[in-house]
């Protein structure tokens, strides 16, 4: 198959894990638009989590292209046996995973759990469910840890993380389903990508965040760990692109995703800040408690092999991302002010 042909597959179905996160909400839209079905796990919770999936199912939805949510979890392997005989969806995407990597030294056994057994977990019910469908697994730049930059398809792991470790064991069992058991599994190792449907916890979203409370007098200061971390940031929507491309290969494969351009967080913050007029140095602090106990230096991916195969490079480097982003967040949050202004008047 020619994956630069943009013919529709009208008719397919495809089913997403954490399809309530940034990528899974990006990759539901992309789908959506060439004509799937998207049917998506979410996990039963007694509050909303669907926040970045409401424009899509909150509103009416065209014949043919429909999302579906189904309450599942990547602990129980039962129910994902279930739910695959049942659904028979020509591709599945697992993005459900514990993703936060400070986090991962805080609950090490539940991210162990969740991020690295329940890849497993679903190629076992893909095995098991005996049906046919392609598998992504979604892999993290967070493998290579300490290897030094630029990191491509043949660098060593050495992960520096339980998130890290975690994603190295869905890795490998990603590679072992596809050899020992000829399962079309591919893994796609993405470097850090964000966007303004980031989780406010991650480091990206919170300098971009406090930028747009910062100008308007919300907050003073900006607290964060390791500002000389380097990493290779691009933009989410275009890594969905790139997944979807994975699939639709003849022969399954693992590729790296990048923009190939690093950036510390230093220089992020110095961009962000300046795209609303600010100087960073008055109010960003430094707190301890905010590093991680093995810290990861520099990422910096070389995705030759995707531009090559899949016909798949970055357009969106990092600068314009931390614009994107403020802007983003800015115009949020002055919504959010207004909102609260017209409910005050009444």
């Amino acid at each position: 198959m020619n994956t630069n042909d943009t013919e529709q597959p009208a008719g397919r179905t495809a089913l997403i894990t954490g399809v309530t996160g940034q990528d899974g909400s990006y990759l539901a839209e992309l789908l959506l638009s060439k004509g799937y079905t998207v049917h998506g796990l979410i996990r039963r919770s007694s509050s909303f989590n669907t926040e970045r999936l409401d424009h899509i199912y909150q509103g009416p939805q065209e014949p043919g292209r429909t999302l579906v949510l189904h309450h599942a979890d990547l602990s129980d392997g039962v129910a994902l046996v279930n739910l695959l005989r049942d659904l028979r969806p020509d591709e599945v995407y697992n993005l459900g995973a514990q993703s936060h990597v400070r986090v991962s030294f805080d609950a090490p056994l539940y991210t162990g759990d969740v991020t690295g057994m329940g890849s497993l977990r679903l190629l076992e019910a893909i095995r098991a469910s005996g049906i046919d469908t392609r598998i992504y697994q979604a892999s993290s730049s967070e493998m290579f840890g300490s290897a030094p930059p630029p990191q491509n398809e043949r660098t060593p792991f050495h992960p520096r993380s339980p998130y890290g470790c975690a994603k190295v064991f869905g890795y490998w069992a990603t590679v072992n389903y596809r050899e020992a058991y000829g399962l079309y599994a591919v893994n796609g190792i993405l470097f850090n990508h964000e966007s303004p449907r980031r989780g406010e916890t991650f480091v990206t979203r919170k300098i971009t965040r406090a930028v747009a409370r910062i100008k308007a007098g919300l907050q003073d200061r900006l607290y964060l760990g390791n500002l000389d971390a380097v990493r290779d940031w691009g933009y989410a929507p275009e890594y969905v692109e790139a997944m979807w491309r994975m699939l639709q290969r003849d022969e399954p494969d693992d590729y790296v995703v990048a923009t190939g351009q690093a950036g510390s967080v230093r220089e992020f913050v110095e961009t962000a800040f300046s795209a609303a007029g600010l100087d960073w140095s008055e109010h960003v602090r430094f707190d301890p408690k905010y590093e991680r106990p093995s810290e990861v230096d520099a990422l910096i991916g070389d995705a030759s092999k995707a531009e090559s195969l899949l016909g798949w490079k970055a357009r969106v480097m990092w600068p314009e991302l931390a614009r994107i982003m403020v802007d983003a967040d800015r115009a949020q949050l002055e919504s959010e002010l207004s909102g609260a202004a017209v409910r005050i008047d009444r």
